[in-house]
């Protein structure tokens, strides 16, 4: 039976390993596992429901709008970042094979299963005054006027919903507690560019703290590919690295150092010098790093007693490049 349907790909036999722990009575984490027939059109929190429906009623997890609205039911399958209303079960079985693992946003936080305190994400997300800070008329005449260009700057920032699928996707994260993350930065930017908001450079201060703020993004990319909601945090997060520029808020250290030496790099070179950006952002301070950099002259990575290997080559379109670059900034360095 279930070989006639494998072949029709109507359904697929799947093992579900489902993350276990109860903060009550557990000690330590432990996986159950479930077999299944998996329809074509079931989602993953089809598969949640049936676990708990067919085979344990204490299963728990969180579920409400199963719109991709409320941002409630997000979880990790296989590692990979999900909300269970959107995600279809048998695209990760393409993806991941016929045993998929279920596990919470993340394990560490974990209070009963799938749930997790979310506690750390929301204080966050507060800190970033999330909100239009105006004195408002309490008895307008008019309503507020956007123009389309003023609505097109918001960068979709708008249609967050919360999940936290980014911020537990994050590296800084979790090496880091203090760290705002992807989806605090999101709504910084989206209220930031808000043409009624008042709380521009505190909004901007906050988000510029060593630690804290985006200067501490490491470019990884992840928060970009975890939102299902395409809000793309990382680039409002290199939005907020601009806005800090332009309203003279950002101070000058070795983050902000880290960006100047990269523009000085190509539009010098072309290419960028990785030798010359520590330096740069370092300065006496790459004394510290010395160990990394033993590491990488064993491993040939760096060339500090071969002139010939540490002189930097120059792209043929430096000319263009350097025309590029004095078109794009907003500001001097």
């Amino acid at each position: 039976m279930s070989n006639e349907k494998n072949n029709s790909g109507a359904t697929r036999k799947v093992t579900v390993k489902a993350f276990r722990f109860n903060a009550e009575t557990d000690y330590l984490p432990y996986y159950k596992t479930y077999e299944m027939e998996v329809g074509k059109d079931e989602l993953i929190l089809d598969l949640l429901n049936r676990i708990k429906w067919e085979h344990d009623g204490s299963f728990s997890y969180r579920r409400s709008c199963r719109h991709g609205i409320c941002g409630a039911c997000g979880i990790k399958v296989n590692g990979k970042p999900v909300l269970s209303c959107k995600q279809n079960a048998q695209e990760l079985v393409e993806l991941f094979g016929d045993e998929l693992v279920f596990e919470p946003q993340s394990k560490k936080r974990a209070v009963k299963d799938m749930i997790i305190d979310k506690g750390d994400f929301w204080e966050k997300h507060a800190a970033v005054k999330p909100y239009v800070e105006a004195e408002v008329d309490p008895h307008p005449e008019s309503e507020t006027i956007m123009t389309p260009e003023q609505v097109e700057n918001f960068l979709d920032a708008d249609y967050c919903i919360q999940c936290g699928a980014c911020h537990y996707a994050c590296p800084v994260i979790e090496v880091n507690e203090d760290y705002l993350g992807p989806a605090a930065f999101a709504a910084a930017y989206r209220f930031t560019v808000d043409p009624r908001d008042e709380a521009t450079i505190d909004r901007l201060e906050t988000t510029a703290e060593l630690g804290s703020g985006v200067w501490d993004c490491v470019k990884c990319f992840e928060c970009a590919e975890a939102c299902p909601k395409d809000v793309n945090p990382i680039e409002k997060i290199t939005k907020l690295h601009n806005l800090q520029f332009e309203h003279h808020v950002a101070e000058r250290n070795v983050a902000t150092k880290h960006a100047e030496g990269f523009v000085r790099s190509i539009k010098k070179f072309g290419y960028l010098d990785e030798q010359d950006i520590v330096l740069y952002s370092e300065g006496l301070g790459v004394v510290k790093h010395l160990s990394e950099a033993f590491k990488m002259i064993k491993a040939g990575k760096v060339h500090p007693f071969d002139f010939q290997k540490k002189k930097m080559p120059r792209s043929k379109n430096l000319e263009e490049i350097q025309k590029l670059i004095e078109i794009s900034k907003t500001h001097e360095l």
